[in-house]
């Protein structure tokens, strides 16, 4: 083979790489919503701590984000973390000043296999148009080995720029 056409086949074995990485992060399967909307975030995890099964997936839920309900999943154990909010919300006419601030699955989930966690609540109108809302999420395993998917972009940087980034949804505006 000549020297073009193995850096031909090296790149394209590259770009047919790079969208694999992508995806061995924690992500969001939506990956934006209207402030002031009902989300329904289901929390993909496509493979547990390197090569160990995961035991647990805990979800921090942002201020802001309210009225939070789970989805219990067969054979998991789910725990609901409550506490105030840093400030006040209108939730279908009603002031809350607190609710779900993590929720945490346990069960067992074998590195082979990718599930999701879904749960669902409202991105109060705080958010503005533009901006990234995070869900930080930390991933337990057999072993003590930890997953922390837990860096929030700094200004002028990217989920991309990031090894673990925290999972989020981008603020878009309501549909007219």
């Amino acid at each position: 083979m000549t020297k073009t056409k193995l850096a031909a086949l090296g790149a394209a074995a590259l770009l047919l790489a790079a969208p694999v990485t992508a995806f061995a992060h924690v992500t969001l399967e939506t990956p934006q919503a209207p402030a002031g909307s009902t989300y329904k975030a289901v929390l993909r995890l496509p493979h547990g701590c390197a090569g160990a099964a995961t035991l647990k997936v805990r979800v921090q839920m942002p201020e802001g984000f309210i009225g939070v309900k789970p989805m219990p999943k067969a054979g998991w154990t789910l725990d609901i973390i409550k506490g105030k909010y840093e400030g006040s919300y209108d939730l279908y006419g009603n002031t809350v000043t607190e609710g779900v601030k993590e929720l945490s699955w346990t069960g067992n989930l074998p590195d082979d296999y990718y599930d999701e966690f879904v749960f669902r609540g409202t991105l109060t109108k705080a958010f503005a148009t533009g901006a990234t809302v995070y869900f930080p999420v930390v991933q337990e395993c057999e072993g003590g080995k930890v997953e922390r998917w837990i860096e929030v972009p700094a200004d002028g940087k990217t989920s991309d720029d990031y090894e673990s980034p925290a999972p989020g949804v981008k603020i878009i505006a309501p549909a007219k």
